[in-house]
């Protein structure tokens, strides 16, 4: 099937929104190092049963030494790394401003594509990144309310909101990283199968954190949340189980540069049930952004 790579970063995007409009409620119940682990347990759960549908074995045995060093590399940097820093982000600054700042992720992932697979996006890719990204600046200056470019006070950050900004940067660079590690070491192998390596060294890795900071009291305060644990869980089927394996499929099937810019359109796909669903008011120019990060987005179907 044409373009199978590009549809699959499409769904990744539209999972990853839901996942985090979810996840942002379990958060504010359960916490963020709680929300980290349990999702990614669930989704592993989920992952055996559809493993063992479509490969007839719950775990990844098949997998060469080659797949698990490189994909739990992924699975530390792109899980436990990325997503601390994003979550904690959520509960700072808020869902849509650390997602808008997900979109330096694209150029990022882009650049190190570039330098260690030698991979080049081509004129219309450049072209299409260059809309998709002018287009997520344009919702940033949009929702920020300024849209006086002559001006400086858009460059100034309240005090309050610095380590959100810093933490929403370190997990676009994170994903970034993790993003090229996974095409590195999944190779020719199943997406499904490679979620799972990569959801085992997260599962690990909050663990030990848990333990360590908390003696996992946390977990046990969070069983007794059934709100925290409810959106929690929609949250990791969308996220961690349909999103990241979609992400996979993506990244094996089209060049990191053009899914990672797809992906780059999580932040905008939020304004859409948040205005209709949540009610928020959208301004004009979150609009416009909008459209033009569609376009870019096009740009690669043409």
């Amino acid at each position: 099937m044409e373009r199978i790579g590009e549809l699959a970063a499409i769904a990744t995007v539209m999972c990853w929104t839901t996942g985090a409009l979810f996840f942002e409620r379990g958060i504010k119940h359960i916490g963020v190092l709680t929300v980290n682990f349990i999702k990614v347990v669930i989704a592993f759960l989920l992952l055996m049963i559809t493993s063992t549908v479509f490969h007839g074995m719950p775990l990844p045995l098949d997998a060469t030494l080659h797949n698990w060093i490189f994909l739990s590399l992924s699975g530390f940097v792109g899980f436990v790394i990325t997503d601390m820093f994003l979550f904690s982000a959520y509960n700072t600054v808020g869902p849509r401003i650390a997602m808008l700042f997900m979109a330096f992720s694209p150029p990022l992932t882009a650049g190190i594509a570039f330098l260690f697979l030698g991979e080049s996006l081509g004129q219309r890719g450049l072209l299409g990144m260059s809309l998709v990204i002018t287009g997520i600046i344009l919702a940033i200056v949009g929702r920020s309310g300024n849209g006086n470019f002559g001006s400086l006070d858009f460059l100034k950050i309240k005090k309050e909101d610095r380590r959100g900004y810093l933490f929403s940067f370190l997990a676009s660079l994170g994903q970034s990283i993790a993003i090229v590690l996974s095409r590195v070491g999944i190779q020719d192998y199943n997406a499904i199968g490679g979620t799972q390596i990569r959801l085992f060294t997260a599962i690990i890795g909050f663990g030990l954190i848990s333990l360590i900071m908390y003696r996992g009291k946390n977990l046990k305060d969070a069983a007794k949340n059934p709100a925290g644990l409810k959106y929690t869980s929609i949250g990791s089927i969308f996220g961690p189980f349909l999103g990241v394996t979609l992400s996979l499929i993506a990244i094996q099937q089209t060049s990191v540069g053009i899914a990672s810019t797809i992906f780059g359109l999580t932040p905008i796909m939020i304004i859409v049930p948040e205005l209709l669903i949540l009610k928020k008011r959208i301004k004009p120019l979150e609009i416009v952004g909008a459209v033009v990060a569609v376009c870019g987005t096009a740009m690669f179907f043409l």
